[in-house]
């Protein structure tokens, strides 16, 4: 059995910085809560409010996350509506996952003890893929 592995060297480029994009707890959390909210997004303030963050501390991650690719922006009149990138989220998790299992069928299973969340009224936690 052949594991597929990736030649290309921007996509290895692509997934290093989006995921360094994703290696600051601001910006993960950011990404989480436009995630959460789906492509129509909010806007800049309601990020800030809704995570408490300075509205200048709050652009210099959006630009991060944009520079990665992962979050679009748009205007909407006056305000700046911010909204997660769903494809090149898949192609990261497509290609973090190429190779898991060694090539097998992967199955839907919850860790014992789950990732931290960051919401408290989070109830239910997705599954994750594991070998």
């Amino acid at each position: 059995m052949e594991i597929n592995t990736y030649s290309s060297s921007s996509t290895l480029s692509d997934a290093v910085q989006m995921l360094a994009a994703l290696a600051q707890e601001i910006r993960l959390s950011i990404f989480r809560l436009l995630v959460q909210t789906g492509p129509e997004g909010l806007p800049a303030g309601q990020i800030a409010q809704t995570l408490s963050i300075a509205a200048s501390t709050l652009s210099f991650h959006l630009a991060h996350l944009s520079k990665a690719g992962l979050i679009k922006a748009h205007s909407s009149g006056r305000q700046i509506i911010y909204s997660p990138n769903f494809s090149r989220m898949q192609l990261l998790t497509d290609y973090l996952l190429e190779n898991c299992c060694q090539g097998k069928a992967c199955t839907a299973t919850a860790p014992k003890n789950g990732f931290p969340s960051t919401s408290s009224t989070q109830s239910k936690k997705r599954p994750l893929k594991t070998c």
